[in-house]
């Protein structure tokens, strides 16, 4: 069959850089909350300078800077109130002394210096404007920067008529996520994952009776404190901590309206997350009444352990974080199919780092049982097949973009097809794979790589962006009709 490259690509831009917070190392694990000695000194040597000093080398960062961020003031002033507790003293300083601290608590990052790769792509919320035959998508994509952590980052563009792709320039600013402020917390939904995660019934118990049906992470801390201050339980701290991480991991951020798909960048912001978010898979998922949510399955990395995530959004303004739960959420690569099947969600994965399994569930975050759907049976796939996004939903069956592993690690992309309505049968399979990785795309971080994390379909053509190497991010056209005939 045919498939078309399209001469377009997305390659990493060492250019585009955010602001984020920058605390400087004491070289030792300091309380939450506590004074940093370091910190201190560098907050004393800004008060020594007289005021005509502290003006003179606040216009050179104002020089360095002011024009490569929007709203870096703001952003200056926000990060000397996080540190001003750390003040030695109680007299009052002028604003451009506070921006010049908060300037020596700020650095920039560079989101996709080292790699911009693992695509995944699906429908745009809004199509205004859009030519007749055209389609808006959304990209989103794992960029990774210094000390090999990844985000999420995502572009706009547009699948013309003629079936060209247009991407448009991406904005010269990236702005990271905001969190939301004090996020809500359902009592019963809480107790019931603190459970799931082995905190002590009792312990739950305690710390329920002192919540509101809808409690924020601030009046968890504090509950918490009291409840550990009245139990001389040894191990009611380390309970406590599991409580807080439970929030923690379960949280919103948001996107201002004004900002450009190519501005928004969501950097790790829990501690599951701490060393990057990788490889989200999103899905535009229809409910039975209709109504849509765009989910996201993805890997949030410690730096220990990986631990698969869910994160769900409307508009791609506003985020919402969710921890799974059960037996089943191990490993990478969970791909949600893009609707119910008999009244379940329905999800691939692959707990055993070599085959691809499915499984079902009544609750979208609890996930006990795998079954294994598909096994590695090409030599290009036999040491490990794994999906390359959620499953595409077609007249003649569910069609699952794969990923296989063979001689000298190398991935090629392949397909499977699912019956319809028991999609725990494969009823097609290619016999060859679909991409593999051409000439020019065996070099980059991890050579003899194509990857993708989910395609669409639009008006008879499958659209797959794919990762090359693991550095940079290319894209196919493949005619449906003849991908799905070859499926057998």
């Amino acid at each position: 069959m045919e498939v078309r490259r399209l001469p377009v690509t997305l390659r990493p831009d060492a250019s585009r850089v955010l602001i984020r917070p920058f605390s400087p190392s004491d070289g030792s694990a300091a309380q939450p909350g506590a004074a940093s000695p370091r910190g201190l000194r560098i907050i004393s040597r800004v008060l020594s300078l007289s005021e005509e000093e502290a003006q003179h080398h606040w216009e050179v960062v104002c020089a360095d800077f002011g024009q490569r961020h929007p709203h870096i003031e703001s952003y200056f002033l926000e990060r000397y109130r996080k540190v001003a507790h750390w003040m030695p003293t109680d007299a009052k300083i002028t604003e451009v002394r506070q921006l010049l601290i908060g300037s020596y608590f700020t650095q920039e990052y560079s989101i996709e210096a080292a790699a911009l790769f693992n695509p995944s792509a699906v429908e745009a919320p809004d199509q205004s404007g859009v030519p007749e035959g055209a389609l808006r998508f959304v990209l989103s994509l794992r960029a990774v920067g210094e000390g090999h952590i990844s985000s999420i980052c995502f572009r706009g563009g547009i699948i013309t008529p003629d079936f060209q792709i247009e991407l448009g320039e991406p904005a010269r600013w990236v702005v990271e996520a905001r969190r939301d402020v004090d996020e809500s917390f359902d009592r019963a939904w809480f107790c019931r994952k603190a459970r799931e995660i082995g905190v002590d019934a009792d312990m739950v118990d305690w710390i329920a009776s002192q919540l509101t049906e809808k409690f924020t992470e601030t009046q968890l801390r504090e509950a918490v404190g009291h409840t550990c201050s009245l139990r001389r339980d040894s191990t009611c701290q380390a309970q406590g901590e599991r409580l807080l991480l439970l929030a923690k991991s379960n949280f919103s951020v948001h996107f201002s309206p004004q900002q450009r798909y190519s501005e928004r960048a969501i950097f790790p912001a829990s501690p599951s997350q701490t060393n990057g978010i990788e490889d989200a898979r999103f899905v535009k998922f229809t409910e039975d009444d209709g109504s849509v949510m765009y989910y996201a399955t993805y890997t949030a990395y410690d730096g220990r352990v990986i631990f698969p995530q869910l994160v769900e959004t409307e508009d791609f303004l506003h985020f919402h974080f969710r921890t799974l739960q059960g037996g089943a959420v191990q490993n990478k690569g969970m791909a949600l199919f893009p609707r119910r099947i008999k009244g379940r969600y329905a999800m691939l994965s692959r707990q055993d780092s070599e085959n691809i399994r499915i499984m079902f569930s009544d609750d979208l975050y609890t996930w006990e049982t795998s079954d294994i759907l598909a096994k590695p049976t090409q030599p290009w796939e036999f040491i490990q097949m794994g999906n390359c996004g959620s499953p595409i939903e077609t007249e003649k069956g569910w069609l699952v973009l794969t990923h296989g592993v063979g001689a000298m690690r190398k991935y090629c992309i392949s397909a499977l097809l699912l019956d319809k309505n028991d999609p725990t049968l494969v009823i097609g399979r290619l016999k060859d794979p679909l991409i593999r990785p051409a000439p020019e795309e065996r070099e980059g971080y991890v050579p003899n790589v194509v990857y993708s994390c989910g395609g669409l379909i639009h008006r008879g053509q499958l659209f797959l962006p794919y990762a090359t190497s693991d550095w940079f991010t290319s894209f196919a056209l493949v005619p449906l009709d003849e991908l799905l005939d070859a499926l057998v």
